[in-house]
């Protein structure tokens, strides 16, 4: 096993190289450099920026003696910015000398902003490829390359810890931090690299799979896969205590996903309060009005719209009070104090989740210091690709982001459902995309009823439904049901008419629709059909 590198000695700086794109911090953290007599080297945009703020500085173009040219395009790629980076102490020295190439100990450089300006409608492409920076990761691999001699600062959020390490040891840097901001670095690299090819993958797969009468087909998946991800924090484990966890996110997450949460008070996130947290947010942000869904085990035990967060959560609870225990609950409006005392002097809750919390609210869970709250501020993104680990492989998808309107129901029944029971099927059908398959949901006045999840006969989650109700004392007569996929025998239409059931919602699509139909109408049963699947594994 080669040694680790933090075993090395410490390097005093004396000379820094200063490219920056974003100079959050720039000038603060030069002024410290500038104290320890550490001669600044810097691009044209970053050079001007330091000589306004007083300090002295040489431009790499006056110490090549090259100019930047072609739109400054090159203004790096030279031996002695590179060989400045990649001599060895001791190794290259003489060969340096000769050339006139003066070692560069730290290199402080954050690349083009090729990931924001990719995601702007505004941008052209010629503009975007223009954001595709080819010096900055050049510089960043021979200085990560050579953390024997020289530290590499990638990304601003890194300073105050340098600095508090120059401080430390009078303008020095030990091994173990030259070779974090290594790993930093290369880290850095991938990720932008990944954000490159996989947005030009995204162009290529549009030109390529265009259909007949040209128009592109733009949910398309990447022929090749790049991860963009990075680590967010470790948990305390994964899924049972015997294995590990973390959590990830993409460089720039989806606004209005999980990902942007930001906990507000609570213990630790476990792998399973976020896996549940993620089904419970999706969930409640496909509502308008004000709504909470409770999940457990990554499946909704309750979910209701009201005009109050309080009315909301009363009967979101009473859906299945025994699931509910140590559950998620999530809410689409601002939690209000009175909602929040409701919950936590009634349950034990593991998380509340809401787009904002009033005072009043948050001082009342202050009071009971282990519940998680997290903020996360609404958004309209959605997740453009879901993944699936399997064995050795990974399945890919596009998003299950498809929406159904009152007019794309198809009545196919003798009896049309009313105004209120199309509302209610809507409803149901919103709940039932989270549902884990085989999904049946009943609800009426907005609020499920019964869920039935997760059975492999679509018979016995309406069956289970049905239990679910009578086990919370609800009323199923005169409600509806929506079924996240069709039905391939009567059975379970059957099963629905016999607990009170009054319409259904379901994609359609078996070979036995018509016999399926046939039963509600014996049944003088109402039922719409959607065109659309939501299995949910």
């Amino acid at each position: 096993m080669s040694e680790y590198p933090g075993a090395g000695h410490p390097v005093t700086l004396r000379r820094a190289l200063l490219s920056v794109s974003d100079k959050t911090g720039l000038i603060e953290f030069a002024q410290v450099l500038a104290a320890y007599r550490i001669e600044l080297l810097a691009t044209a945009g970053t050079a001007t920026a330091l000589r306004e703020a007083g300090l002295t500085v040489t431009e790499v173009g006056e110490y090549i003696g090259l100019p930047e040219i072609m739109d400054g395009r090159v203004k790096t790629l030279h031996p002695r910015v590179h060989g400045g980076l990649l001599g060895r102490a001791g190794q290259d020295d003489a060969v340096m000398a000769a050339h006139g190439i003066a070692p560069i100990d730290l290199l402080v450089l954050n690349l083009y902003p090729f990931e924001q300006v990719c995601t702007d409608p505004e941008r052209s492409l010629d503009q975007i490829i223009e954001h595709i920076d080819i010096g900055g990761p050049a510089m960043l691999r021979s200085a990560a390359k050579n953390f024997a001699r020289v530290a590499v600062a990638s990304d601003p959020s890194q300073y105050s810890d340098l600095v508090a390490e120059l401080q430390t040891h009078s303008g020095a840097l030990s091994a173990k931090t030259r070779f974090t901001l290594s790993v930093a670095a290369f880290h850095r690299i991938t990720q932008y690299d990944a954000a490159i090819a996989n947005y030009l993958s995204a162009i290529d797969a549009r030109d390529d799979n265009k259909r007949d009468d040209g128009v592109s087909q733009h949910d398309r998946l990447p022929a090749q896969l790049h991860s963009t991800f990075i680590k967010v924090m470790d948990l305390r484990y994964g899924e049972n205590p015997h294995q590990a966890g973390a959590f990830y996110r993409e460089l720039r997450p989806v606004p209005g996903t999980l990902a942007t949460f930001s906990q507000l008070q609570g213990k630790e996130l476990s792998y399973n309060n976020l896996a549940d947290a993620d089904a419970a947010w999706e969930c409640v942000r496909q509502f308008q009005r004000p709504t909470c869904v409770i999940v457990k085990h990554a499946n909704p035990c309750g979910v209701a719209q009201a005009v109050t967060c309080t009315d909301a959560y009363e009967m979101a609870y009473v859906t299945d009070p025994n699931s509910a225990f140590g559950g998620i609950i999530a809410f689409n409006s601002r939690l209000d104090g009175a909602t929040a005392k409701t919950i936590l002097e009634r349950q034990f809750v593991e998380l509340l989740i809401a787009p904002d919390f009033d005072a009043d609210a948050l001082d009342y869970a202050s009071n009971k210091s282990n519940v998680r709250l997290l903020r996360i501020a609404h958004g309209d993104g959605d997740n453009a690709l879901d993944f699936k680990r399997v064995g050795s492989g990974l399945l890919m998808q596009t998003g299950d982001v498809r929406k159904i309107a009152r007019d794309e129901l198809q009545v196919v029944t003798e009896r049309a459902p009313t105004d209120q029971q199309l509302d209610d099927l809507l409803f149901a059908w919103r709940v039932a995309k989270f549902v884990k398959s085989n999904a049946i949901v009943y609800a009426r006045d907005l609020r499920t009823v019964g869920i039935g999840a997760g059975q492999t006969s679509r018979v016995v989650s309406a069956k289970i439904a049905t239990l679910k109700a009578e086990e919370a004392g609800l009323a199923v007569s005169g409600a509806v049901m929506a079924s996240d996929a069709f039905f391939p025998f009567r059975d379970g239409i059957d099963a629905a008419a016999a607990a009170g059931i009054a319409a259904v919602i379901q994609p359609g699509g078996s070979m036995r629709d018509k016999e399926v139909i046939a039963a509600a109408n014996a049944h003088g049963m109402a039922m719409v059909l959607t065109g659309v699947r939501h299995f949910r594994h």
